[in-house]
């Protein structure tokens, strides 16, 4: 049953009074119960892109924030890939001190609003959390990233946040290619050493995956123009429009246009397919062009524009991740009458959050779990009209740990659809490697690096983010962005 935000406020405002005179002890405070994000109603939200998950209320975060035994040996704190002070912030938070409490964790993270909506939390820092492990459930852990997206918004909206300040000019000048969250990290840190540093993105639009990838009911892109205005308040200039391999290559910037040194942040934007028959028919998708198509390009705003959209009725989504999850419940706000998660083992298995799973079950979204794609069908047009599965049993487990599908033969069938998503994943972006001479790269096309400096094997150039890692989470990305800035500004001092 969907609560209303009023709702939730009220039990939060009548739970506060209550502790209001009290001690709160540990087992006091763990017995607070866990504040439920409010959210449109699925019924509603399915017919528009605003933002889902509508943040708490000052009395929520206060509460949640309440739940924080601000434990002496900070578990938290150790599966955060940037080593937020995170008890230290939400202490602020408990007392209400929302500016302080962004100011603490800007100084290791500049991108709260956007980590807060799409960190997987239950993955890194709640899952060390020993609230939740007091519970025996993770779920029940402080609730980390809404407080912060609280504090972060609170400190945006009430214009009480202060840019990072600037050392004075080092001489040094850096390029950083690419403008997602890895290369948003490492430009901050590089300018606060006082460097000159330009950003170069090839779309027209600076922010990366976080513009192109994430749709904007997770994340609304005016927070994302916002962080990127923070970074040009500090100085950093943004070239959109450029393609760093096409347009000048990292040669050319190192040797003809003086760059000291280059971070590249150029992400995993090569779509996989699975090589089965019928994967060029008309009605076939990339993940990665269908969410561009809609979230850079807005092909959702019929009439408004120029970007078509493809008339799909039954849409199938191949993959089990939060590509996949995004995928799907855009597909159904573009006016899908049926969408589909095909899935090759369980929901157990699967790898998007357990959030964005609950949120495409609550929007209508359907499940086939154990199935596999054989191949896809078309009519004399070459239009998609069907796609043949074969279903699937789990057998031993797999290098990441999860049990491998096995198919049972003799169990294949068609099934109708008239749209396909193929959503497995991405391999690193390749130009960079086929125009640079010296970068050395692993058979996944992933840049080799050293894993304390994240310099490349290229003297001067280092990289961090989904072009090292393959397809990871916004707050990995940036931990290597930081990672190689710091051995950036070492670097550059001995140049």
């Amino acid at each position: 049953m969907h609560v209303s935000c009023e709702e939730l406020d009220a039990q939060a405002k009548g739970l506060l009074k209550e502790f209001e005179n009290v001690t709160l002890t540990p087992k006091l405070r763990s017995q607070i119960p866990m504040q439920e994000m409010p959210t449109q109603d699925p019924h509603v939200r399915v017919t528009n892109m605003q933002e889902v998950a509508l943040g708490y209320s000052d009395s929520q975060v206060r509460l949640e924030a309440l739940r924080c035994l601000q434990c002496k040996n900070q578990p938290c704190i150790a599966g955060c890939p940037v080593a937020i002070d995170i008890p230290g912030f939400i202490a602020a938070a408990a007392e209400g001190d929302y500016a302080k409490s962004v100011e603490i964790i800007k100084e290791s993270s500049l991108l709260p609003s956007i980590c807060g909506r799409v960190c997987p939390q239950e993955s890194q820092c709640q899952k060390f959390c020993t609230v939740g492990k007091m519970h025996k459930d993770v779920d029940k852990s402080v609730s980390i990233g809404r407080i912060e997206r609280f504090v972060a918004d609170y400190a945006r909206e009430h214009h009480c946040e202060t840019v990072p300040s600037v050392a004075p000019d080092s001489g040094k000048k850096v390029a950083v290619v690419g403008s997602g969250p890895a290369s948003i990290s490492a430009a901050a840190d590089l300018r606060r050493e006082g460097h000159t540093v330009v950003m170069f993105e090839a779309l027209h639009k600076a922010g990366g995956v976080l513009v192109y990838g994430i749709p904007e009911f997770r994340l609304p892109k005016k927070i994302v123009e916002h962080e990127l205005d923070n970074l040009r308040a500090m100085g950093v200039e943004i070239r959109r429009n450029y393609l760093v391999g096409k347009t000048r290559k990292i040669s050319d910037l190192m040797e003809k246009d003086g760059f000291d040194a280059v971070f590249v942040g150029s992400g995993a934007g090569l779509p996989k397919f699975l090589g089965i028959d019928g994967e060029n028919y008309v009605g076939v998708f990339s993940a990665n062009e269908y969410l561009t198509r809609s979230n850079l390009m807005k092909a959702y705003a019929v009439g408004e524009s120029l970007t078509p959209l493809f008339d799909s009725r039954k849409v199938a989504v191949f993959g089990g991740g939060n590509v996949a999850m995004d995928a799907a419940r855009t597909a159904k706000r573009l006016g899908a009458d049926e969408v589909t998660i095909v899935y090759r083992r369980t929901e157990d298995e699967m790898p998007a959050r357990k959030e964005e799973v609950g949120h495409a079950k609550e929007e209508g979204v359907q499940f086939l779990y154990l199935h596999a794609p054989l191949k896809i069908t078309a009519n004399e047009q070459g239009r998609v009209n069907g796609v043949e599965l074969i279903r699937c049993e789990l057998g031993e487990s797999d290098a990441s740990g999860r049990r491998s599908p096995v198919e049972i033969p003799g169990s294949e069938k068609l099934f109708d659809f008239d749209t396909v998503i193929v959503a497995i994943g991405n391999d690193s972006n390749p130009l960079i490697k086929a125009t640079t001479d010296g970068i050395e790269v692993n058979r996944r096309g992933n840049f080799i690096v050293n894993e304390e400096t994240c310099e490349t094997t290229l003297a001067g150039v280092y990289a961090g983010g989904d072009i090292v890692l393959g397809a990871a989470t916004v707050i990995l990305a940036m931990g290597q962005g930081r990672k190689a800035a710091k051995a950036m500004n070492e670097y550059l001092l001995t140049k």
